[in-house]
């Protein structure tokens, strides 16, 4: 009787007491098939359409990679292409319109020479030609020339001037003689100064009596900077002196230039 009383004490098993101990069987919880259940169960960590977005950023990357590589390129190809043509247009002669040269660059090596001129001077002339190439570096680097700086240039440095003025009152000119006693610093085929409103007769410049002169090429003003251009055969020697010779003749200016003329008036006389 009294394991008959206690049989009848336990509660009577419910459909929701199997169903919770499923659950606690299977790992769930003890949480009850539900919303809340499938809140709580574990999920994928990835998809598939996390996947396809991966691998479109990947691709854009890589893309925007090689789009970079390709133009960097087309700039280097696109620079080195300008540096050949520049100096193209510096080094062999031209052709003209109907596709020939010139009739200078036709004549073979020595056509122009005297028949009489011998081999050694073409060979300095050769010689001087390459020394010119090697001096005129600047214009393959694409800077200014010496005379279209805004100083002077510093590979000369005046020692001495030696000036004579002549003035002519009758006409307001005057003719001048200037000595210059030159140190090269570095070597140059340029002597740069300053000059305006000039007439050049003559320009000369020498060593000394027994190494004789050096040859002027050709000279030429240029206003843009106000300087007179003398350019030598060959180069001037470090560490030697020169002596630059000018002749010129020019106006007596009538305003606050250079040589200029004033007046002033004296008992009514103008002087």
């Amino acid at each position: 009787m009294a394991l008959e009383e206690k049989r009848e004490k336990r509660p009577p098993v419910t459909p929701m007491m199997i169903e919770e101990e499923a659950a606690l069987r299977n790992g769930s919880r003890g949480l009850t098939p539900g919303p809340w259940a499938e809140a709580a169960g574990p999920r994928p960590r990835t998809t598939e359409r996390h996947i396809a977005v991966h691998k479109r950023l990947v691709l854009g990357f890589a893309v925007s990679i090689l789009a970079l590589l390709a133009v960097t390129m087309i700039a280097v190809l696109l620079s080195v292409r300008f540096e050949e043509c520049g100096a193209a247009a510096d080094g062999p002669p031209r052709a003209s319109g109907n596709g020939s040269l010139s009739g200078a660059a036709r004549q073979p090596p020595g056509a122009g020479q005297p028949p009489g001129r011998p081999v050694e001077e073409v060979r300095g002339g050769e010689a001087a030609e390459e020394e010119e190439e090697k001096e005129e570096e600047w214009q393959r680097r694409q800077e200014l020339p010496p005379w279209a700086r805004p100083r002077l240039p510093r590979h000369l440095r005046p020692l001495h001037y030696n000036l004579m003025l002549s003035a002519f009152m009758e006409n307001f000119t005057f003719s001048g003689e200037v000595n210059v006693q030159l140190e090269v610093r570095n070597a140059s085929r340029y002597i740069v100064l300053h000059a305006h409103r000039m007439h050049i007769e003559a320009v000369r410049v020498a060593e000394d009596k027994l190494a004789g002169g050096v040859r002027v090429a050709r000279t030429f003003f240029y206003p843009q900077t106000q300087v007179f251009v003398v350019v030598l055969n060959r180069s001037l020697e470090v560490q030697r002196s020169y002596n630059l010779k000018i002749i010129y003749n020019a106006l007596i200016e009538n305003e606050l230039l250079g040589f200029f003329r004033s007046s002033y008036v004296l008992h009514g006389e103008r002087r």
